[in-house]
């Protein structure tokens, strides 16, 4: 299914770059690829929006973070032989260039691995263990979405998975204006996990399982056709591009989310604690209110029930499940006439402006209110990246606010900024 956020640009660019004919999964030393420019863009913007805005800081020092340690073909070789896992983890040049390239990206690496560990990485090999589906398919979500459940792709995937509305519901996930369960981190793994297993009953080989995770089982039934084999490697030049990169940028995505401090790359830290519980609500009920009355950040309860698209809970339909921090159980049930009749007209009605957005998380801020615009002068050095983050904001409003087609900006150029 073509459901990316971030990393379709990039495999595609970095594929492109390669031999289109399988690589040998052997020690090299051909020269990787340098990044793309245009994935640093995004994944910046992506990491930065989610992550650094809302519910990590990074402990790591600025200098840490600014020195890349590569390592020699062997013992990266070495490395990936010795990961505990079921699925074949072989090392070529397209694994080598990924590798460095998320080493390349050490702060957004930094943000990925601290909410991996702090919350998600554990969630998933329980869900993935339960249906017999080898653990390290837990980093999956890492190249699908960056980790940000509320990710949503151009395509209309969505969530950690990035599933389609259609396999979603194939797969039990409730789909509507109000709730999407693509982005409920519990629901959407255990359907993954199903789809996973499913697949592996079609091939029996995990590498060509993910592959038709990510373009869909017809286009691998084609390459097989045309290549006569039935194998990753065997039928991989006759695979869509993006899919060439996807079983290396995998491999490259558990190389670094387990020896990420052999790289001296330290885990962000969470400004959450996620010792979590969850309860069913049968109230209509907006996740504001909730949080003003048990005073509980208003963002911490974006993050943890995602699937509220619009941050209502339409529990006068059925009951719906609400996860809340584990010292604030009990604190609906005991505050539930409070929060109910606090605000009420924001769960009657579809979220304005004042009440955030269920994507990002933050307060919108009318683009017409010139007290809230400032005016910056590109400086060399400049990127919109940089300057994105300097102004915590996004590669993205950066660009729609002024109207730029790329993210190519020039020594002297005027950017508007909202605040």
């Amino acid at each position: 299914m073509k459901r990316f956020v971030i990393i379709l640009p990039l495999i595609i660019a970095f594929t492109t770059l390669l031999a289109q004919t399988p690589p040998p999964a052997q020690d090299t030393i051909k020269p990787t690829p340098k990044p793309v420019p245009a994935y640093d863009a995004a994944l910046d913007s992506l990491i930065h929006d989610f992550f650094v805005l809302r519910a990590f800081k990074s402990d790591c020092s600025y200098a840490d973070l600014d020195v890349t340690t590569f390592c020699s073909d062997s013992i990266y070789i070495r490395r990936l032989q010795k990961l505990p896992n079921e699925m074949e983890m072989p090392f070529n040049r397209e694994v080598k260039a990924f590798i460095e390239m998320y080493l390349r990206k050490r702060r957004q690496v930094s943000y990925m691995v601290g909410l991996g560990n702090t919350y998600y990485f554990k969630m998933f090999e329980e869900i993935l263990a339960k249906y017999n589906v080898p653990m390290e398919l837990c980093y999956l979500p890492v190249i699908e979405s960056a980790l940000n459940a509320h990710a949503v792709s151009n395509a209309g995937a969505a969530g950690l998975w990035q599933f389609m509305v259609t396999t979603g519901r194939l797969y039990g996930l409730e789909v509507n204006s109000l709730v999407d369960e693509r982005m409920d981190p519990i629901k959407s793994t255990d359907a993954a996990a199903r789809y996973l297993r499913d697949l592996y009953k079609i091939y029996g080989d995990w590498h060509l399982v993910i592959a038709a995770y990510n373009c869909g089982p017809g286009n691998i039934a084609k390459a097989m056709r045309r290549s006569g084999k039935d194998t990753y490697w065997g039928i991989y030049p006759y695979l869509p591009n993006e899919t060439r990169g996807y079983v290396p940028i995998f491999i490259a995505a558990n190389y670094v989310m387990n020896y990420y401090k052999e790289h001296n790359i330290c885990p962000a830290t969470s400004l959450y604690k996620y010792a979590v519980d969850t309860i069913m609500v049968s109230d209509r009920v907006h996740l504001r209110q909730i949080a003003d009355v048990t005073h509980i950040p208003y963002e911490e309860l974006q993050f943890l029930n995602p699937q509220y698209k619009k941050n209502i809970i339409p529990g006068n339909i059925k009951p719906y499940p609400l996860i809340l921090p584990l010292a604030k159980i009990n604190s609906y049930a005991l505050n539930r006439d409070s929060i109910l009749n606090y605000m009420p007209e924001l769960s009657e009605r579809l979220e304005k402006v004042t009440a955030g957005n269920g994507s990002s998380g933050n307060a919108k801020t009318s683009n017409s209110n010139t007290n809230n615009c400032i005016y910056y002068k590109v400086r060399k050095g400049d990127t919109l990246s940089s300057i994105a983050r300097n102004n915590r904001t996004t590669v993205a409003n950066l660009q729609k606010w002024n109207k730029l087609r790329s993210t190519n900006i020039k020594i002297g150029q005027t950017l508007k900024i909202y605040k």
